[in-house]
């Protein structure tokens, strides 16, 4: 055998196995399901019965705080839905005690008790700093957005450490959601949400959301700090922290418009 025929052959070998590799590579790719990755990131997110948490909001500019407050939320799946409904009480500060927020369905009202008046709200008006209305509510993204795999990237997490991701694109599925697209990162084999690319219908980019401080609460290990920043000035950064996480009732009439002026924290 000729030593060019040689030369040939090997190449011919080399460039099929190259073919097959990326073949099952491409099945295997395929065989992702974009959806059930972001439903199994939900299941990281949101406990899985009625439960409550308290969410302390802090805002920073510059490296200095200028804002802060602190909310009690009790949520629960909606079973007809499977998206979560939610009531929000201010603790703090002072002026703000005892107004609420709440979402039931895709409709969400604010109550103030000193007007006994509830008005309806957008998800995406700011609560404080960058953290939305939408964002301080339960959400199950997977019953909200569409999710559609990008690939698989090394991504450094809000700790400095190194993970290796999926990336979705999450394409609104209604125009009551708070976000009409996000990226979003989600740690391959644990489902843990990592990084979230928050986008406007116009297309600009909005802010950035980094998922931290993993610690076990009612059954798995969920973020208990999400840290934002804004998309034009990352000098603006919006702190959400959760504590307190607890199992508990949380009676359908609290989660009534109707039932607002009558509600009292247990």
């Amino acid at each position: 055998m000729s030593k060019l025929l040689t030369l040939a052959l090997r190449h011919a070998r080399t460039t099929l196995l190259g073919v097959s590799v990326a073949c099952a590579s491409a099945t295997a790719f395929a065989a992702v399901d974009a959806q059930a990755i972001l439903a199994a990131s939900d299941n990281v997110r949101n406990p899985p019965k009625p439960f409550g948490v308290t969410v302390q909001l802090i805002e920073y500019r510059n490296k200095k705080q200028t804002e802060g407050n602190t909310l009690e939320v009790y949520s629960k799946s909606d079973p007809a839905s499977g998206q979560f409904r939610s009531l929000i009480r201010f603790v703090e500060p002072t002026r703000d005690a005892d107004k609420l927020l709440l979402k039931n369905g895709n409709d969400l009202w604010f109550y103030d008790p000193a007007s006994k008046a509830s008005i309806r709200l957008s998800p995406q008006q700011r609560l404080l700093g960058q953290a939305a209305n939408g964002d301080i509510v339960t959400v199950n993204l997977a019953k909200d957005y569409t999710a559609t795999l990008i690939g698989e990237e090394d991504l450094v997490d809000g700790e400095k450490v190194n993970r290796r991701c999926y990336k979705l694109r999450l394409t609104e599925r209604s125009p009551d959601v708070t976000y009409n697209q996000i990226e979003m990162w989600i740690e391959v084999g644990t489902a843990r949400p990592v990084k979230a690319l928050y986008y406007a219908e116009s297309g600009r980019q909005l802010k950035t959301a980094y998922y931290r401080k993993f610690q076990s609460q009612l059954g798995a290990e969920r973020p208990t700090e999400v840290v934002i920043i804004d998309g034009l000035d990352p000098n603006w950064v919006t702190v959400m922290r959760y504590s307190d996480f607890a199992s508990r009732n949380v009676p359908d009439a609290w989660l009534q418009r109707d039932y607002l002026p009558r509600f009292k924290p247990e």
